[in-house]
Parts: C-alpha cells; structure tokens; sequence
C-alpha cells in the first residue's frame, strides 16, 4: 500500500444527517447562529447485534442531526478524540461560497485534524435541501434496516407522505423499492424535478432523492421495504424494513415474501431513470448554451508499481502533503505537481471495451486550473477494468457547484453526434452524477465559486486509489485563509513567519 493511502484521514461508520428547511408561502424566520459541540470517538456499538468498537460522534452512530434554515450560520466544534487517526468532515451538498476552507477535504482545502486536536468549521447554509455528510461512508438506508428488529415507518392509511432518501454506501448501488407502492420522485440532490413515478428507486453513493409515496393499499397487513445493491454481484442480503399501516402492530412481519427486486447486472431500468430526470417546470436554471472548455475525463483502471490503481486519462492522483488551497494562495509552487493535465488523454483512439496490453499509469498531484467565470464541460468515460468484459458503475461528485446533466449515452462518445444531443433546455442540476458501465456522462458548470474544489468517485475505494481530480479556480479571489487550517506540509512554516 503505498504513502497516500497511509495517511488518509477518516471517519468511520459515521453518518451526519442535515435537513436544512423553508416554508413557502410563510414569511422567513431570521437566520440563526446555530452551534455545535461534536466529540469523535471509539464506542462500542452493536449496528448488526454484534457488539463493536464503532466511531462516533457524541456517542452516536449513526451521527447527530443538524436542523437550520437557509440562511443560518452553523458552528461546529469538532474534537478529535481518536486514538490514531485524523479527521476531517466534508458537509456534502453545501457549496461553500466565500468558505472555501470549511468544505472539509484534507489536502484540498485544510489540514487533517489530527488526535486531541479541536477544530471549528463556520459556514452559512446556502439553499434548501437535505444531505448527509461524513468521511467514510455508510448508507444510513442500510444501516437502519440491518439492526437486530426491523425498522418500520409508520403511515396512516390515505395519506402521502415525501420520503428523503439518501445513499452514503462506501461501495454499492442501491435498488431501493416498497412493496406494492409506486415511488414519484420529485426532488434529486436539493433541485426539484419533473415527477416521475418508479417501483424501483436506483440511487448511488452521494446522492439524495425524496419521493412521494401514498398509503393506498390493503391497510389490514404490513409491506416490506428493501434495499438491494445493484451494477455489481454481490451475495449480501437485501436490507429490509417495514412500511407499518397503522393501527397494525409496527413488529407485525408482512404476510408475503420480500421483493427480490431488479437483477445486478441489468443496466437498462437504471439507465432509463437516468435519462427521466428533468428540472421542474418553474424551477429551471437555465445552462449556458455553450461551454468555453471541454474536458473528457476516462475512467480507467490500472497498474502503479504493482498495485491496482484508477486513473483518469492515465493518470491516478494523489494527495499531496501541502492542501492545494493554502499552497496557490500563498504560491507554493513546488508544493505539488505544476504539469498541466490533459484535456483528453488519447482518447480518440482509446478502445474503451478491452482490456489494455499496457494498464500501466502514472502518478500525479497536478490539479486542472480553471479560467473564472467561464463554462467548463465535462465527460465522463467509462471503459473497461483490468478484467475481460468488465466495467464498473463510478458515481462522481463535485465540490462547491451544482452542475447540469447535460446527457448520458452507452459506448464512446462521440464529440459530433452526441453534443448535439445535450439537453440544453430543462437540464437536472446535480452535484453528484452516475457514469454507468460502457458509457458516458455529460455535465456543465461555471467555475464561479472562488476556491480549490474536489471531484471524484463517490465510492470510498476508487477515490483513494486515485480515481479523483482538482479543480483550481479564482484563487486570489479568496479572503485570508485562517490560520487553523494550516499546520501541515510546507504551510506549517507559515505559521512560523
């Protein structure tokens, strides 16, 4: 295992739910200052009745709630009480604007929180929406079907209810499905969307929905609730719950076996809810018509000195040791890598369905630095993995920015016939997106949030093998950068000056 995968910072087993609301149609409350003491720390748990030295936060696993308005200011005093590791907390969804040292990526944006260290993350929330944010990630779906009795979420009869649903699993796609109910999906990563309505709701690591589902079924028995993975073979179990209609007893087991639910490997269903989601009427951000950069991003697997790595146009990243946002501001030029990176590493002639006769890449800590202001397009290529007939499902998020779903295709893209095809008219802004095997994803989005930003594979593994890049824009646009971020690599001698 290799220096960079040694000293990632993490938080455990740990999840942060953050519901962030706002009445329409009733007059605003004043923001709030709305503050927090959080301890990290080992206890032992039992999540799946086997007791456990578990990381909390406060105690807790699953992780505390954090209730606000758009508009509030929140404070959280984070304490690291573990015995080795470092910390660091990344608030998924919030894009940081005028806080680009709060977003919480040790090496980006700050300096890991290292044991019997306290550290106070600030922001303003932004919009309204509902996240998760942690380090290392579990899916709270999961995580509460898995207990030794089953969840159940009570409903009264006739009503209709909006779900929130978000996914933070460290590997898998999830198929997530009510027995006998259809799903209409109206919400997608805090961006309302033209509903549509699924038996089966496909969500991956990262990403957040809400639905609205009725109780309009036999009321005089239970349904089941199941969470299946999907877009890889696994023999885990399907994470079941209980939709209990009340006055039924909330233990009362349903009467019928649980829904299987879609195979693993069938991509059609997932693609077709891909290619539904479109921004509502009323509430579409329209995108820039044109883009002013184009980069395509192949997603590789590789080799590096023998071990097993991912890449991005033949390049796997590393995290250096100086945070990019610490080292531009105070022009830390040999802090990391200063080669510019491709645009488009080989790919026209790049066979994306086999298995390469070289798989050998390289390293690099190099970050794509971005002109202000301007409209960036990127496209996601799958291809396939070291291994014959094989390609993997890589959900990609991006720090500080919404950006809009401009389309998704199967095989190579093709820079002609299928930028014709972008959805330039009610495009879904997103800030996590799926790339599915043999395919491609393209997104746009205005490098106008000050700061140094993150994008990657959402699954836990792929991002520490590399499989993530760094966007630099309008750095000197950013305030003085607190000294509390600083304190590691080369910007430790700031501190001294």
């Amino acid at each position: 295992m290799d220096e960079f995968l040694k000293k990632k910072s993490v938080i455990t087993f740990l999840t942060i739910l953050f519901v962030v609301t706002c009445c329409s149609g009733v007059q605003k409350a004043e923001a709030r200052i709305r503050r927090y003491k959080w301890e990290v720390k080992y206890e032992l748990k039992s999540p799946d009745c086997y007791k456990k030295l578990t990381i909390t936060i406060n105690g807790r696993s699953p992780g505390p709630s954090i209730v606000a308005r758009e508009g509030d200011t929140i404070v959280v005093e984070l304490k690291n009480s573990l015995f080795t590791e470092n910390v660091a907390i990344h608030w998924h969804g919030i894009r940081q604007i005028d806080t680009p040292w709060m977003d919480g990526t040790e090496g980006v944006t700050q300096c890991p929180i290292l044991p019997a260290d306290t550290f106070v993350y600030k922001f303003v929330v932004d919009r309204v929406s509902f996240y998760f944010f942690q380090q290392k990630h579990i899916s709270i779906i999961l995580y509460t079907m898995i207990l030794c009795a089953l969840y159940a979420i009570t409903v009264v009869p006739g009503k209709t209810y909006r779900l929130r649903i978000g996914s933070l699993t460290a590997l898998s796609a999830l198929s997530f499905e009510i027995e006998g109910h259809n799903m209409t999906v109206m919400e997608a990563d805090g961006h309302y969307v033209e509903p549509f309505t699924v038996k089966n709701l496909f969500i991956y690591s990262g990403e957040t929905y809400s639905v609205l589902v009725t109780a309009d079924q036999d009321p005089s028995r239970n349904y089941w609730i199941s969470a299946k993975i999907v877009s890889r073979n696994s023999n885990t179990t399907n994470g079941l719950a209980i939709l209990n209609y009340y006055p039924n007893h909330p233990r009362r087991d349903p009467p019928t076996t649980p829904p299987a639910g879609p195979h693993w490997d069938d991509r059609r269903p997932r693609l077709a809810q891909s290619a539904a989601i479109r921004a509502r009427r009323g509430f579409i951000h329209p995108p820039p018509q044109v883009s002013d950069r184009t980069i395509v991003m192949l997603n590789t697997q590789n080799s590096v000195g023998g071990y097993r790595r991912w890449s991005i146009n033949n390049v796997s990243f590393n995290m250096p040791h100086t945070p990019y946002l610490i080292a531009y501001k105070h022009n830390l030029l040999d802090a990391f890598d200063q080669r510019p990176l491709s645009d488009g590493h080989d790919f026209a002639t790049y066979n994306i369905s086999a298995v390469q006769a070289n798989p050998n890449a390289t390293t690099s800590n190099a970050a794509y630095r971005l002109k202000f202001n301007t409209t960036v397009d990127i496209i996601l290529q799958n291809a396939n993995t070291m291994n014959p007939n094989n390609s993997e499902t890589h959900p990609w998020h991006l720090h500080g920015h919404d950006f809009w779903v401009l389309g998704y295709g199967v095989g190579k893209f093709n820079a002609t016939k299928d930028a014709a095809s972008f959805n330039l008219v009610d495009p879904i802004m997103k800030n996590t997106v799926v790339v599915h095997p043999f395919g491609w994803t393209a997104l746009r989005f205005r490098a106008d949030n000050p700061g140094v930003w993150a994008f990657h594979c959402h699954i836990e593994s792929h991002f520490f093998m590399g499989m993530g890049v760094v966007f630099e824009e309008g750095v000197e646009r950013v305030g003085e950068l607190p000294s509390s971020i600083m304190g590691c690599g080369q910007n430790s001698l700031i501190l001294l000056k």
